[in-house]
């Protein structure tokens, strides 16, 4: 796979390959940009092989390995329009661990991942994605510092899932004012593909505010946690794009947004937690567009939860009221981009990457001429 000439590398600094025998460790870490500041982006931990697992073992670890470069790299570029749509002091970065987090991930894996994260010399901070949890990066922080989203400590911020889900319910909020001119969501359909722990609280908050739940996920636990706390309808997770809603939430995992799924979707919004919704994006987000769903950008609503760690990674005394209104102006920079796709005629994809990559073009400028000096 030609990873310098892929899509996916442009503009990233550096890309590390981890291996680590005595414990099992293979993983990669993607720094796509230290314009803004380090690097941040959640560690994900994923069993790449379950999408091959009817190949021959060495096609499918292969393919896997691809799939996992191809992942990392997405989503580190994503990190860094996200840090910066954001208004953060983040650059963007990303890792992931492959393999089965129930079997590998124990503590001296963690550990001998955090050895690597800790080479990198602050260029690169980690935090919980999926696969991963608050205790494994504290199993992390036992080989180095750069990592955030922990509990307890001076400056510890938590699990950061209920800060993304609060930034979702913000970005649905202004998307339903701008593409059905609703300013409350009583009565609205809501549509949550995935219901682990951001889907959860995103759940309550929809709840709470009157929408109408449809909701799926391939953890029935999950769903039993959503139904223990109110009404919801309960559907496959192979019809729940397709279902009549007003508002598709894509919380699971990405790529979900593609060729088979985009002609059968009937919400005229979608607005999700998931990273890299998109199969194709400058493709299918025109398609949206074309079709009139509005469609929120991933990383410019899902941005709560690294909203959340900023001030860990520079290790600045946690303001809750602060933090919570910095979640909150979520649905405030994606109603500058709604309005900029409808001016403009562009999908709101197109326009948010353009958005995010002016911030990082005049951070970079702005970081060689002080250098310069």
């Amino acid at each position: 796979m030609p990873v310098f000439d892929s899509r996916s590398f442009k503009d990233h600094e550096q890309v590390v390959f981890c291996s680590d025998a005595a414990t099992g460790l293979k993983a990669i870490i993607a720094v796509h940009s230290t314009a803004l500041g380090p690097s941040a982006g959640g560690c994900r931990f994923w069993d790449y092989a379950r999408s091959h697992r009817h190949s021959p073992a060495d096609i499918a670890e292969t393919r896997s390995e691809q799939d996992a470069v191809y992942d990392v790299l997405r989503l580190s570029r994503g990190m860094s329009f996200k840090n910066a749509m954001a208004g953060l002091r983040l650059g963007g970065g990303k890792s992931v661990i492959i393999g089965n987090p129930k079997q590998l991930g124990t503590p001296a894996l963690m550990q001998a991942f955090g050895r690597y994260i800790n080479r990198l010399g602050g260029s690169y901070y980690a935090a919980e994605d999926v696969g991963t949890t608050p205790a494994m990066m504290m199993d992390i922080q036992a080989s180095t510092d750069y990592v955030s989203g922990l509990d307890g400590g001076e400056f510890g911020t938590g699990d950061p899932s209920p800060h993304t889900a609060l930034g979702v319910f913000e970005g649905i909020k202004a998307a339903v004012q701008h593409r059905i001119g609703k300013d409350s969501l009583n009565g609205i359909k809501v549509a949550i593909q995935g219901v682990g722990h951001v889907g959860q609280y995103l759940a309550d908050h929809l709840r709470t505010a009157g929408a109408e739940l449809i909701i799926t996920d391939i953890v029935d636990d999950h769903i039993q946690a959503v139904l223990d706390g109110g009404a919801a309808t309960v559907v496959s997770p192979e019809s729940i794009h397709s279902v009549d809603c007003d508002v598709f939430a894509p919380c699971a995992l990405g790529g979900g947004l593609n060729d088979t799924t985009l002609p059968e979707i009937k919400a005229s919004i979608i607005a999700g937690a998931a990273n890299n919704q998109l199969e194709t994006e400058g493709v299918h987000d025109e398609q949206l567009r074309q079709r009139g769903i509005l469609y929120a950008p991933d990383y410019v609503i899902n941005a709560g939860g690294i909203i959340s760690v900023e001030t860990e990674v520079y290790r600045e005394p946690l303001d809750h009221a602060a933090r919570r209104a910095k979640v909150c102006r979520i649905g405030e920079t994606l109603t500058k981009v709604f309005k900029a796709s409808d001016a403009e005629s562009l999908p709101t994809g197109t326009i948010a990457n353009a958005m995010a990559e002016d911030i990082i073009s005049k951070a970079n400028a702005a970081k060689m001429a002080a250098a310069a000096e």
